[in-house]
């Protein structure tokens, strides 16, 4: 099994970290989030670049390590949903950015008032809603991480039914956005935390030559390379449902396990405005409860495993 990137994909990488560079890095993302926590100017430069076409110029794959390494730089723009599952559940490019929100009535979503089109889950069956004035309620979430919003009124019962079964073909596509996003920002706030550890002194020496914090920096290391792996697998595999389960599965472990241990190891410094970390840890949350979260995705796996 080739386990490196192909020329094309590399190319995909580097071309986000200039973008990411040119923006101006976490200073940047800083200024996002105090604003409105969704970066147009970035958003806008990745179209324009031709990564929302990614999923049907090139494969779900290319548009997974695209969603996986913005994720990993702290990049404010729903990717996945935009470049990954859009096209693979309509079959075209979207016009603008994309949020994927639940049937429920009054469920909260991220990137509602920033969207174009809203995917909706519904059962059955997956509606598609082009947005319009007042279809959204913006939810206040004090700007500490992505944009949240409820549909709004009667705004569900504008979308249109993209039809029998849609609904999981749709579940299948957001699971695997769920885990390469998932994955990217555990290994952002992972490095963050590593350099952390090697600059702060303790007792006379860096932390990061603890062995308890060692062991404990390795164990998430090992989660976090397993979820990106298994979201690169279920990115190769669109046949597969339960591998993208599988991945968000794996994914939404790792998250719980960064959020807790990130912020531990950098002590009080972790929990401030004024130091970046929340940059990463504070997006693992919303991501957690989609799709029912790590549970929901079990089940899932499940479902899929016992029907064959």
């Amino acid at each position: 099994m080739e386990l490196r990137l192909n020329e094309i994909q590399q190319q995909i990488v580097d071309s986000i970290d200039r973008i990411v560079d040119r923006a101006g890095g976490t200073a940047h993302l800083v200024k996002v989030v105090d604003e409105s926590g969704f970066d147009r100017a970035m958003f806008d430069e990745l179209a324009q670049a031709g990564f929302l076409g990614l999923a049907l110029d090139l494969s779900p794959l290319d548009a997974t390590i695209a969603t996986e390494r913005l994720a990993y730089h702290g990049a404010y723009v729903p990717m996945g949903a935009t470049a990954l599952v859009y096209p693979m559940v309509t079959g075209k490019a979207a016009a603008g950015p994309v949020a994927l929100a639940p049937g429920d009535d009054g469920a909260i979503f991220r990137y509602g008032q920033n969207a174009k089109h809203i995917l909706i889950d519904d059962g059955d069956e997956a509606l598609l809603l082009d947005v319009a004035d007042g279809d959204v309620t913006v939810v206040d979430n004090d700007r500490a991480g992505t944009p949240l919003a409820r549909l709004a009124g009667n705004a569900k019962g504008r979308a249109t039914s993209l039809g029998a079964g849609s609904g999981d073909k749709l579940r299948q596509w957001w699971r695997l956005a769920i885990a390469a996003e998932a994955a990217g920002t555990v290994r952002g706030a992972l490095k963050l935390t590593a350099r952390y550890l090697t600059d702060r002194i303790q007792f006379g020496r860096p932390l990061a030559t603890f062995q308890t914090l060692q062991h404990r920096m390795s164990h998430i290391a090992v989660q976090s390379e397993g979820a990106y792996w298994l979201a690169m697998e279920a990115a190769a595999r669109p046949d597969s449902p339960s591998h993208a389960a599988i991945a968000a599965t794996r994914a939404i472990m790792a998250a719980r396990l960064a959020f807790r241990e990130t912020h531990q190891m950098h002590g009080a410094m972790g929990f401030t405005r004024e130091y970046p970390l929340h940059l990463w840890s504070m997006k693992l949350p919303a991501l957690q409860q989609e799709l029912g979260g790590a549970t929901g995705h079990a089940r899932a796996v499940t479902a899929e495993r016992w029907a064959a």
